[in-house]
């Protein structure tokens, strides 16, 4: 999943390098592939998150709440709320 990734961003910024270099379908390809990988990413995300027991999942949020990247109640809506699966990406 991490190579998916990294292959991902490794295509996109040869796109802001040379962006003539690519035809539009090439574009969309790229792009298609970076939301594949990101909904990827969030999918696992999630799956384990829900294998955690129910303290477990509450202390996550808490840490991952004090953290600075985004506040608890964001984390509980992108790691809980809605469909697991999802199609475009959260973060």
């Amino acid at each position: 999943m991490m190579e998916l990734e990294d292959y991902a961003h490794f295509r996109a910024e040869l796109v802001e390098i040379s962006p003539q270099s690519f035809d539009i379908n090439e574009l969309k390809e790229i792009l298609d592939d970076m939301i594949r990988s990101k909904v990827a990413m969030e999918d696992n995300m999630r799956d384990s998150f829900a294998e955690l027991s129910e303290v477990e999942q509450t202390q996550l949020l808490d840490m991952l709440g004090e953290s600075g990247y985004k506040d608890r109640d964001w984390w509980y809506r992108m790691l809980m709320d809605g469909p697991r699966h999802r199609t475009f990406p959260t973060i």
